[in-house]
């Protein structure tokens, strides 16, 4: 990033962020206790409340996006590798995986489902060499990147010429109805079902700063924006459900 470059937050200023936070560097230790301490209950939590996708639509992605076997991937926060396990299953036994998350307790999870080099580092400063990966993929994650111009000047940099970034996220809806549904689910459905977890306190409190996240994201185009200035062509966006997006690049 380059001095005339500002720090882009994947946040809005929103008021409702300051009963999280108040600086970057306390952003990054709230988030990474809430994430150690969420690890353990997560994918039962995500699977009952269902507010992101299905392992079939994880790996339809990434598939539709270009991830093949023989590829070298990198997941960029990982979590308990929800979509590095779809990744490990496309890039077959001849591929290699990478799988990058600030959350020490959420990366020991992932490893309990599959065998991959794991990193302990955030988006804006991935420890690869230049040119080591032929794919990026971020399932879900965007929303918590403290500086979107340093994290996707990193993914240029360790992308192969011609290779692609795909991130998937939620974002708010457009259609008011949908936002309202959206905010039910988060507000009251998550609240209730992650009950069921047995490990409601931590999880719950998760998925409450999920939702205000949600609610204070940047709007598509500028994400788009972000791209661009970092360098990606062939840029674009797709939605499903109103909901769920796909943010695509290319390497030049």
């Amino acid at each position: 990033m380059t001095n005339t470059q500002e720090r882009t937050s994947a946040l809005k200023s929103d008021p409702r962020m300051k009963h999280y936070f108040g600086s970057e560097d306390e952003r990054r230790r709230m988030t990474q206790t809430m994430f150690d301490e969420a690890a353990p209950g997560y994918d039962k939590a995500e699977a009952l409340t269902g507010l992101g996708s299905g392992a079939w639509y994880r790996r339809e992605v990434l598939q539709r996006n270009g991830l093949k076997p023989g590829m070298a991937l990198l997941d960029v926060a990982a979590g308990t590798g929800l979509v590095t396990v779809a990744g490990v299953e496309l890039v077959g036994p001849q591929g290699r995986v990478w799988a990058l998350d600030p959350s020490p307790g959420m990366l020991a999870e992932l490893r309990k489902k599959v065998d991959v080099e794991t990193i302990v580092a955030y988006a804006e400063a991935i420890p690869l060499p230049d040119a080591q990966v032929d794919f990026v993929s971020m399932g879900y994650a965007l929303r918590h990147v403290g500086d979107l111009n340093l994290a996707f000047a990193e993914y240029l940099r360790v992308l192969r010429p011609g290779g692609r970034v795909c991130i998937m996220e939620i974002s708010r809806p457009r259609n008011r109805l949908l936002r309202g549904l959206l905010h039910f689910h988060i507000a009251v459905v998550v609240p209730v079902l992650a009950r069921l977890t047995r490990r409601h306190a931590d999880v719950q409190r998760l998925w409450a700063y999920y939702g205000d996240t949600i609610e204070s994201a940047l709007d598509p185009e500028q994400i788009l924006g972000a791209l661009r200035l970092a360098g990606f062509t062939d840029v674009d966006c797709s939605v499903t459900l109103g909901v769920f997006r796909e943010y695509t690049g290319r390497r030049p």
